[in-house]
């Protein structure tokens, strides 16, 4: 079905919180979703597969132990967008010709809009690049360089983030996009664990007379 971009960061954005994701990563995870969706990606589909894949996991174990050398996380796979925000944050290293690199990385394509933000801040392209896949972005436009079976892997063994990098060929964002009806109810399954459960009191008070009569 196709849903508008405010819908798909909405319903992301709950699904991420009902995931146990604190609030601030919660809004970076659905704004980088919306974005991938505006390029013709299926990043609702990545994000509640990450979500299912990490749920109930404390994030401790998927952060990169430093973020100084080669990133490795504590469960020994990391969470794009853990690792996605932090390398945002640490974008200057780029600048300065250091190239960040992510070990262990799951659904690595959730890593690129944050490459998105560090272009933003650095004014000018990033690269992130993973077994046979570069896409590289301003900011507003995107540069995508392999196979979709690449692109979309479950798993990279290594991504590397760099910068300044060259756009070949730029495709622009559209302003709405198809999720799978499966997908969006994988997404509702997370987002009601954000409504408190109903308690007796609370039903009485609900639409109705319940068990008052108060004619």
């Amino acid at each position: 079905m196709s849903y508008s971009l405010n819908e798909i960061e909405a319903m992301c954005k709950r699904a991420s919180r009902g995931a146990g994701l604190p609030w601030g990563l919660c809004e970076e995870a659905a704004k980088g979703t919306r974005w991938l969706a505006s390029f013709g990606f299926p990043g609702p589909d990545l994000l509640v597969s990450l979500l299912e894949l990490n749920d109930r996991l404390p994030a401790v174990d998927l952060s990169p132990v430093a973020l100084q050398g080669i990133w490795r996380a504590p469960a020994g796979r990391l969470s794009p967008l853990i690792a996605g925000a932090a390398m945002s944050d640490c974008a200057i290293k780029m600048e300065l010709g250091n190239i960040i690199t992510m070990l262990e990385v799951d659904y690595p394509l959730l890593v690129v809009p944050f490459a998105s933000g560090a272009a933003l801040r650095l004014g000018q392209p990033v690269a992130v690049e993973w077994e046979g896949t570069r896409m590289v972005t301003n900011g507003k436009e995107l540069c995508v360089q392999g196979n979709s079976e690449a692109i979309l892997s479950s798993h990279a063994k290594r991504v590397e983030c760099s910068a300044p990098a060259q756009m070949l060929s730029q495709s622009k964002p559209i302003h709405r996009a198809v999720v799978g009806d499966a997908c969006w109810v994988r997404l509702g399954a997370f987002a009601q664990r954000t409504f408190a459960p109903a308690t007796e009191a609370s039903r009485l008070r609900g639409a109705g007379a319940g068990l008052t009569d108060n004619d």
